[in-house]
């Protein structure tokens, strides 16, 4: 019997197969906690892009699913009811494939989801000081905790009550105001990188 010989073409490209090797490695989610306007969008963002990863907002999720701002949610239905969809939206998210994840400001303060981020993923902290965070946040009105007589005490008083909770994530990344988000997402690719021995290449 003749034996055929193997086609050039049946090996894949060497480009293939570390792409294939790449997102093999990615096995947990990475999710981003911290305060409103410490990042966690813009940085999650580019830090999926460059694993080749999904990234998920999940507040946008939670916008998407209810046809409604978080705004909305609020001033309709109350901060309890909001907190028990974000925990459900959460599961969802975290239940799917490995990428990256933003949540809200205060979906790590509920031990629930704590438990939730720590079964299925790697928590990375994106800790900044009060003034970069109200810099950022001062002129939006969709911040619905802030919508009080003082929004900057406010916003002071969540950070130190957050700061304590925030601080036990797996990994705290220090972020920098004068940072541009690709300069903040190479420092969290080194850092993480330094950590989790599995981590992925990026780009």
């Amino acid at each position: 019997m003749a034996i055929r010989k193997r086609s050039r073409h049946s090996v894949p490209p060497a480009t293939t197969i570390r792409r294939k090797k790449r997102r093999r490695k990615m096995k947990r989610h990475i999710v981003m906690i911290g305060m409103m306007g410490a990042g966690k969008t813009a940085i999650g963002s580019e830090l999926a892009r460059r694993l080749h990863v999904p990234f998920t907002d999940s507040d946008a999720e939670i916008e998407s699913a209810a046809a409604m701002s978080i705004s909305e949610i609020f001033a309709r239905d109350g901060e309890a009811f909001f907190r028990d969809r974000e925990t459900q939206v959460l599961s969802r998210i975290l239940k799917g494939p490995p990428g990256v994840v933003s949540t809200g400001g205060g979906a790590w303060m509920q031990a629930g989801n704590r438990e939730l981020i720590r079964a299925h993923g790697l928590s990375v902290w994106l800790n900044c000081d009060l003034e970069t965070l109200w810099h950022r946040v001062r002129q939006r009105s969709t911040r619905p905790l802030l919508k009080t007589a003082d929004p900057k005490g406010t916003l002071a008083r969540l950070l130190e009550q957050r700061a304590p909770v925030y601080a036990g994530a797996d990994v705290t990344f220090e972020a920098r105001a004068d940072d541009s988000i690709e300069a903040a997402a190479t420092r969290l690719i080194d850092q993480l990188r330094g950590i989790v021995p599995e981590f992925p290449e990026a780009k």
